[in-house]
């Protein structure tokens, strides 16, 4: 039985790590400019991630034995999350302004669940519901209409969020047989660098930095996405789950928002103001409750 702390402890690593995935666009830009392709940055990522990953595992004294059924399952886990969904995403980008991009996105929150009750035959309760509306209404706010429409940028986004909703589906009901966060974290990192390998010369794309500025910055974002927000979400959602955990990631957005007003002097409309009080609503509505459902399991169990 997961305790009341434990739920806490998921809540808050799946939104320290949306904030620190809001971060990204702003730290990729850095890195952009210094003649790092999108591909290239999202290889980096992983393969630089890999010694840290491997280190901290090491010293927290997480098992390394993982079977070969386990080792393909986390890899296509991590292919999807850590390589095809950022790499969707970032080259959406060059074709739609990243506001837009968030807001297709952002559509794998109703996929995990439309994918979880169709497919799994999970149940989805009242608040839940309610939640996920409220995020995909808060989400829709941020969008800026008076953009051009682009098919090609609002597809890869699109395609970019069922990927990740696969990722967090497989990852919620990914048994871990004894592999830590670290060490599960080194191989889905290492089947992504392996992919990307691949990948990356026959797509034409892969462009590195030709400055030391440019890789201590390709380092400082692998810490801090594949060694900080990935680890975060995936110990997370483990503990809360996949529905809970892409709910709460719409913390994502407005951390973006946040940064773009404070870095970039962005503007905020008062419409992704009320999108953002929507998304945190519905936040509050899936810890809450969630924290009230253990309370009354509890009771429950003190009366048998």
């Amino acid at each position: 039985m997961i305790q009341k702390s434990s739920i806490l402890k998921g809540y808050l690593f799946v939104i320290a790590s949306a904030i620190l995935y809001g971060c990204m666009p702003l730290m990729a830009k850095h890195i952009y400019a210094e003649g790092v392709s999108a591909m290239g940055l999202v290889l980096l990522r992983n393969l630089l991630s890999l010694p840290f990953l491997a280190l901290i595992g090491r010293v927290k004294h997480e098992s390394f034995k993982v079977t070969p059924k386990s080792f393909a399952s986390v890899v296509l886990i991590g292919v999807l999350g850590c390589a095809l969904t950022p790499i969707l995403l970032f080259i959406s980008y060059q074709h739609i302004n990243t506001g837009t991009a968030t807001v297709f996105h952002f559509i794998y929150p109703a996929v995990v669940i439309l994918l979880e009750v169709a497919f799994l035959r999970a149940k989805v309760s009242g608040g839940r519901i309610v939640a996920i509306l409220l995020c995909v209404v808060g989400i829709a706010l941020f969008y800026d209409p008076s953009e051009s429409p682009n098919l090609v940028g609002s597809l890869l986004a699109l395609i970019s969020g069922v990927t990740y909703a696969l990722y967090v589906l497989l990852l919620g009901r990914f048994d871990r047989k004894g592999l830590g966060a670290f060490s599960f974290g080194f191989y889905a990192s290492l089947g992504s660098t392996v992919t990307l390998l691949i990948a990356g010369p026959i797509g034409g794309g892969l462009t590195l930095p030709t400055s030391a500025r440019g890789w201590i910055l390709c380092i400082l974002f692998s810490l801090a996405i594949n060694v900080g927000a990935v680890i975060l979400f995936q110990s997370g959602a483990f503990i809360i789950g996949g529905q809970k955990g892409a709910i709460l990631s719409a913390f994502e957005p407005i951390t973006s928002l946040i940064v773009g007003y404070l870095a970039f002097d962005e503007r905020i409309s008062p419409l992704v103001i009320v999108g953002s009080i929507l998304v945190i609503a519905a936040s509050v509505i899936i810890a809450v409750g969630d924290l009230l459902a253990k309370r009354r399991e509890e009771r429950a169990q003190a009366e048998e």
